[in-house]
């Protein structure tokens, strides 16, 4: 049995001292990487059973937007605002059941964390990047790792109809 997990960190956000933490929204070039990378999951042709969300405002805007194009509600998973590890994700795989595609929307340095627990790569996902793991056992493959750049040329190419 096994799982792809899909990790897409949330887009840019408010400086740090705009408001509290948990409160910080996405600035306008943060919606533009959200809406892209839904819009971009959706061409490489993703079908997700579950979306998973982080609380934290700028997660619960990234999942939203990126769901516009999915088709999916956003479902808030508490454990994914902060420390949110290999642990975590084993418990919400069993949740979900068996050979499910889930895409989370949560925060660094976990996501970076967790793929190289899972995986053993050393990658670097930056604000709105989505990366990909097939999970089985203990263990995982790095699908792929999109960055922002490249989701907002795939999403582009589909709005042109290419």
């Amino acid at each position: 049995m096994s799982h792809q997990v899909w990790l897409l960190r949330h887009g840019e956000a408010e400086p740090h001292d705009a408001r509290p933490d948990a409160e910080r929204r996405l600035t306008e070039r943060g919606e533009e990487q959200a809406a892209a990378a839904g819009r971009a999951l959706v061409a490489l042709e993703l079908p997700f059973q579950h979306v998973f969300t982080s609380p934290k405002v700028r997660a619960a805007e990234t999942a939203r937007l990126a769901c516009e194009a999915i088709g999916l509600a956003p479902e808030v998973h508490a454990p994914l605002a902060s420390e949110f590890g290999i642990d975590g994700l084993r418990e919400l795989l069993h949740i979900v059941g068996h050979d499910r595609r889930i895409l989370l929307v949560g925060h660094n340095p976990d996501f970076t964390q967790l793929v190289g627990d899972l995986t053993g790569a050393n990658v670097r996902l930056k604000k709105g990047s989505v990366a990909g793991v097939r999970c089985h056992g203990g263990r995982g493959e790095l699908l792929t790792l999109l960055q922002p750049r490249e989701l907002a040329r795939i999403s582009a190419r589909v709005a042109a109809g290419a």
